[in-house]
């Protein structure tokens, strides 16, 4: 068995069979705790060589922060074409998947390794659907869109193949919009309010876009969701354009 697939929940957990959901179970968990609060602001960093203008090395912080539309207070972006805005105002990342990446990567990994403003435990790519609401502390925020690995993830660990390991694996987080704006500290509860009705998972997503880009029910099914992000709206209207009903 690999690292990070034992989930060690602090939380009791109730699963449910769904004939719909294409992992079969959607998950009925409601709480979810805060184990880091990570901010930072573009800098020049240095990777294996490289000068990369990046906010991806960002520290843990106590808070509490103000959570306003675009993100944390002191957090930012060097790229605003491919990171920031709205339906990316927050990156969260679940603390569980460590032990994987650490094996995959053999190093030990620094905080916030993947760049992620909430570090989370008992949060997956399978248990959250896109268009969920959560109450994170006292602000609320809504599941936009799966992230997407980069090249200066890449850069960071040295790996020129580091995209395709994070999509492949599956273990690529999530972003949220900030519906309500809020204060937010590190031990904070990610507290589920709705379920988003159409039940389309970060993962069922994530293999729709990456692995199975020709089925044009699964990609209808995503496109469904009106609280999807403009930005994979854009790419999965293009890809409803390539396939046959």
């Amino acid at each position: 068995m690999e690292p990070g697939s034992v989930r060690s929940w602090k939380l009791c957990r109730e699963t449910v069979q769904t004939q719909d959901s294409p992992n079969q179970w959607i998950d009925k968990a409601r709480e979810f705790t805060i184990e880091s609060l990570n901010i930072g602001l573009p800098a020049k960093e240095l990777f294996h060589g490289r000068e990369v203008t990046t906010a991806i090395c960002r520290k843990p912080v106590q808070g509490p922060l103000n959570l306003g539309r675009l993100g944390f207070e002191g957090d930012g972006v060097a790229d605003l074409k491919h990171h920031g805005g709205s339906d990316k105002a927050v990156c969260v990342y679940s603390v569980e998947h460590y032990p994987f990446w650490e094996k995959a990567l053999g190093v030990t990994l620094p905080p916030a390794p993947f760049g992620e403003n909430l570090s989370v435990s008992g949060l997956h790519e399978d248990d959250v659907c896109v268009g969920d609401i959560f109450q994170l502390g006292t602000a609320e925020v809504q599941v936009s869109q799966p992230r997407q690995p980069c090249r200066t993830l890449a850069a960071r660990y040295g790996r020129n193949d580091m995209t395709k390991l994070v999509v492949n694996s599956g273990r690529t987080g999530f972003y949220l919009k900030v519906l309500k704006e809020g204060a937010v500290q590190r031990g904070d509860r990610l507290v589920l309010r709705e379920r988003d009705p159409r039940r389309v998972p970060i993962s069922f997503a994530n293999r729709i876009f990456h692995h199975d880009r020709d089925n044009r029910s699964g990609i209808d099914r995503v496109l469904a969701v009106p609280a999807l992000s403009e930005s994979w709206r854009k790419s999965f209207r293009k890809l409803q354009s390539t396939t046959h009903p």
